[in-house]
């Protein structure tokens, strides 16, 4: 079979009517087993949602938000219906708390894999983290979902990496996009070929340059969106073709800071509804800016297609695939008394997500303040190194802007 399920090329009629008639059911689930749920619909007759209309009114729940909700009642703002059904537990940059359940292909990113090339007896070099976040567990299901073996290799080490890579010779890699190119890169250095004959990368934006260079060195890349809330949200089928959405989800584009689905190609914040027992997450804003497209794939999936990443709604950013969130970047000037105002500049230089904080001290204080000690704080709350610059006070725009993302 072409695909990786049957409903991947079932008409767009038959999907629409099998996720409206699923939804009122679902929602009347989560209202019922779940006390978040049960004060967000507390007025809503429920029994009516079974269209895009009637989800349309439904409140929304922003992923910015999840950092005060889980504050006030951890670990997941009583979302979970069963904390037995939880199996792990992780923490992502903010922090963000986001659980896993066991099950066969959780984070339903098999499609993805599958759409990329992958099948069983490929031996997969997984670059993401294991560590704390969940990005490298996605990742590991997805493949293994496909009948892939797995290397749980993580980030950096890239001495090790090559070891690895000489030694047991994966043919396939997933990760980030720019990982990719820093193996690339170190292993042209020391005159060896990578093994990779393909590649999902998730986390970052996969530029054109960098698709230039994976080209070259004979590696098929193919992109996925995914979060670590949902799993995946959409995948690229064929290449410069936008992303196709993945199934067993409803995906609206909606004006940002609005319950308003915006028109078809009007770019906007990619909003959630997924069908997932174990952890509920209706009307999701994810904070990215996406547009829907006007036609099916060419591959033969019906799904609609999403142009891809389009930038954010909120001044939440993410590099390197973690989220950086302004309470933070608030956080961190806290911790630093001679600190008046701060901006997090993100720019992409040489294929790599950098990071400059700016901080604004007074001329008085300059000389005392430790640079390498802001630098320490940023990495601690973030996960992330950056530089940190010394501004003069008053010099940053007053536009209430903490995050800057120039990429």
């Amino acid at each position: 079979m072409p695909f990786f399920n049957a409903q991947e090329h079932q008409s767009s009629a038959q999907r629409e009517a099998r996720l409206m008639s699923r939804l009122s059911d679902f929602l009347s689930f989560a209202e019922q087993s779940s006390d978040y749920y049960q004060r967000v619909f507390a007025d809503v007759d429920l029994s009516q949602v079974n269209s895009r209309a009637a989800l349309a009114t439904l409140p929304i729940t922003r992923k910015s938000d999840l950092i005060k909700l889980q504050a006030a009642s951890m670990p997941f703002a009583d979302m979970v219906p069963n904390m037995n059904s939880i199996g792990r537990i992780f923490q992502s940059p903010g922090p963000i708390y986001e659980p896993e359940a066991d099950g066969h292909d959780w984070w339903r990113m098999g499609q993805a894999f599958f759409a990329a090339g992958f099948r069983a007896g490929d031996l997969v070099q997984n670059c993401l983290s294991y560590h704390l976040t969940p990005g490298g567990f996605i990742m590991d299901s997805g493949a293994k979902a496909c009948g892939c073996s797995v290397i749980p290799a993580g980030p950096g080490q890239t001495d090790i990496q090559l070891d690895i890579i000489s030694n047991l010779r994966p043919n396939s890699y997933c990760g980030t996009p720019s990982f990719l190119k820093i193996l690339l890169d170190k292993a042209q250095l020391q005159q060896k070929k990578l093994s990779f004959k393909k590649a999902l990368v998730s986390g970052e934006a996969l530029t054109p340059a960098l698709k230039a260079v994976f080209n070259e060195a004979d590696i098929e890349v193919k992109q996925a969106y995914a979060t670590a809330d949902i799993g995946l949200i959409a995948f690229e089928s064929v290449a410069d073709a936008g992303l196709v959405v993945a199934e067993d989800i409803i995906l609206e584009i909606v004006r940002p800071g609005s319950l308003a689905p915006v028109s078809q190609g009007e770019v906007g914040e990619v909003v959630i509804t997924s069908f997932n027992p174990n952890y509920p997450l209706i009307r999701f804003a994810t904070g990215d800016l996406s547009a829907q497209l006007d036609s099916p794939s060419e591959c033969g999936r019906t799904n609609m297609r999403i142009k891809g990443w389009l930038g954010r709604a909120d001044q939440t950013t993410k590099v390197k695939g973690l989220f950086i969130h302004p309470e933070q970047i608030e956080k961190i000037r806290l911790a630093h008394s001679e600190i008046k105002r701060v901006r997090l500049v993100v720019n992409h230089e040489n294929n790599n997500d950098q990071m400059c904080l700016r901080c604004e001290v007074d001329d008085s204080a300059r000389l005392d303040t430790d640079i390498v000690a802001i630098e320490q704080t940023i990495r601690a709350v973030t996960q992330l190194s950056g530089d940190v610059s010394l501004v003069e006070f008053g010099s940053l725009p007053d536009d209430g802007i903490v995050i800057e993302d120039r990429r």
